[in-house]
């Protein structure tokens, strides 16, 4: 997209959920248990992979390089199914995936294979649970299942399937864990808070000039950062620098920068957990706050982040991206604005004119993590 039709569409979106935002609390506590649901990521692995670099072979799936692909034909049901061809006698072919879980609650994993000794599990319960496996289906679909009780501070589980050493290629398909979702995350569009404070965030990552770093560094503005998986990728060590001054952090914006209100949920969650794994692969930390491309989201949408572990989805109240200086509520920049910027040939100078704004309105930036949870 230009980046006329670009920014044209942040602004349109803006305008649109910046009310919806406003009036978005988090789920209201309800004594009706919560309903029970398939948490899996791409269960049935029906969602088409992009080409993208750090989309991977399989989305929501993190499988060994080369190892896993999704075949068309003979699936358990659907179109497609995991197809895992093991590179060498020392691998399993694991395929994982990281499931957000509630602490001191019961879940049934269960899933359809087809080889020998392949391993379906979970760590990270917080409990020893012994995987379901199966010496061979003798070609045909055999249903795999365990159950699992979290510990009081699980969050999350690694879910995992595998091969055995040497015992060539295996198929999967129909994951299931079912247990209750998360709930939704929060969405907001500013920071209610006394403090005279601001929250610069800065989107994409497509551009990295040392104008932008620079100033970010002689000025020790916090930024939180929301680059894409493959701008990411190409030079880490840019964002490492970008996001040194205390309270600064990497954050979560999809993989391919889609609009997700044109999405269902299961491909929402895709694109959030992805990100997610990518920045943990890189970074070393997990996202929790996440902010959707073009300011734009639904219901699906804070599910979604709420299944890959973000608490907040968070758009903004100012743009000064290329060269604008728009306060969306009118007037000048307020405690608890979020201002939208993007890395960009211009990021030197839109943080230059937004910090004079945040200047002249009495306000410091701030770290934005800092301020949420």
């Amino acid at each position: 997209m230009s980046r006329p039709l670009r920014r044209l569409a942040a602004c349109a979106a803006s305008a649109a959920v910046a009310a919806l935002a406003l009036a978005a609390p988090a789920a209201q506590a309800s004594a009706e248990p919560a309903p029970t649901v398939n948490l899996a990521t791409n269960p049935g692995f029906e969602i088409p992979a992009l080409p993208l670099a750090d989309w991977g072979a399989v989305p929501g799936w993190s499988c060994g390089a080369g190892e896993a692909t999704v075949s068309a034909g003979q699936a358990h049901t659907g179109d497609s199914a995991l197809s895992v061809v093991p590179a060498t006698g020392d691998s399993t072919g694991e395929c994982a995936q990281t499931v957000s879980v509630l602490p001191g609650t019961t879940y049934t994993v269960s899933a359809w294979v087809r080889g020998a000794y392949v391993f379906l599990g979970a760590t990270g319960t917080g409990h020893d649970v012994a995987p379901s496996w199966v010496e061979n289906t003798g070609g045909q679909w055999q249903r795999l299942t365990t159950t699992f009780t979290t510990g009081a501070d699980a969050s999350s589980v690694r879910l995992y399937l595998h091969g055995w050493y040497g015992q060539g290629p295996f198929g999967a398909d129909d994951v299931q864990v079912d247990g209750p979702a998360p709930a939704p995350a929060r969405a907001t569009w500013n920071v209610p808070t006394s403090d005279n404070v601001v929250f610069f965030t800065i989107d994409d990552g497509w551009q990295r000039t040392p104008e932008a770093e620079q100033f970010i560094t002689a000025n020790k503005l916090p930024i939180t950062a929301f680059p894409l998986p493959m701008p990411s990728g190409f030079e880490p060590d840019f964002f490492k620098r970008v996001t040194a001054v205390p309270g600064s952090s990497v954050q979560n914006h999809t993989v391919s920068h889609r609009d997700l209100t044109t999405l269902p949920l299961a491909e929402q969650q895709a694109e959030i957990c992805d990100a997610r794994d990518a920045a943990a692969r890189v970074y070393g930390t997990p996202t929790t706050v996440f902010r959707p491309p073009y300011l734009a989201w639904n219901a699906d949408t804070l599910q979604a982040a709420a299944n890959c572990g973000i608490r907040t989805v968070v758009t903004a109240t100012a743009d000064f991206s290329w060269g604008a200086s728009n306060v969306w509520h009118g007037g000048p920049l307020q405690a608890g604005d979020v201002v939208l910027m993007h890395f960009t040939d211009t990021l030197a100078g839109d943080l230059q004119r937004a910090l004079a704004a945040a200047q002249a309105a009495g306000l410091r930036p701030a770290g934005l993590t800092e301020y949420l949870h």
